[in-house]
């Protein structure tokens, strides 16, 4: 009985065994199928050895793949999506670059791009490629929902200076409260009317209560400002 069942433990275990791969024999597999022309298989083999080490992934893919290509891009992105998964932003960042390399105006890549890049902290970089992104689909809710939060939090910031610095001023002339007053109706145009645009369009394509929200203030702040 003992003798039957290592036989039977052996017999369901082989099939593991055989699977079993290291990084470095999924990659071989990789070459195989991109010498055979089978860049499904390709693919799938690459994205397996990313799982299993995705450095010598990365190495395979700066030493082994034609970035001229019509592989190298699904590759590259194989990689941006891993890399991404596991919050490696700076990892993602660079391979979301390398794929606008050769798509220059794929939103979904621009988006992705300006994700990495708050992530690691470059909010400025992400405002430029958000805007990139609006010119190219006006109605990117990711871009909007981005910019409308950017616009309206830096907006507050400046009124919040504005209001302190106005203060401080004992008793001001009418030509220091009207200089004040157009810098308010300055920064509600080129601030606030800037986030009420881009949520105004977050709000049309689902009901984001904190959206609403916000557009409520700016309302609010529009009547002190035009009063």
């Amino acid at each position: 009985m003992k003798t039957l069942t290592l036989l039977f433990y052996f017999l369901i275990s082989l099939p593991v065994a055989l699977l079993a791969q290291t990084p470095d024999e999924m990659l071989q597999k990789v070459s195989a199928a991109i010498d055979e022309g089978q860049q499904g298989p390709a693919v799938s083999y690459f994205r397996q050895a990313i799982n299993l080490n995705s450095d010598r992934a990365e190495m395979y893919y700066w030493t082994h793949v034609d970035k001229r290509g019509e592989l190298a891009p699904k590759l590259a992105n194989e990689l941006a999506v891993a890399y991404k998964k596991n919050r490696n932003y700076d990892k993602a960042y660079l391979f979301y670059k390398e794929l606008l390399q050769t798509s220059p105006d794929n939103v979904d890549y621009l988006v992705a791009c300006a994700e990495m890049q708050v992530g690691r902290g470059q909010e400025k970089d992400a405002l430029r490629t958000y805007e990139k992104v609006l010119q190219l689909d006006a109605d990117n809710l990711d871009a909007n929902i981005f910019l409308g939060n950017y616009y309206y939090l830096m907006a507050e910031q400046r009124k919040q200076k504005m209001e302190s610095d106005f203060k401080k001023i004992g008793s001001p002339t009418k030509m220091q409260y009207a200089r004040y007053r157009d810098g308010l109706f300055d920064l509600f145009a080129n601030g606030y009317e800037r986030a009420r645009g881009s949520l105004q369009k977050v709000v049309s394509q689902f009901p984001s209560t904190e959206a609403k929200k916000t557009l409520d203030k700016i309302l609010l702040i529009e009547k002190e400002v035009k009063r």
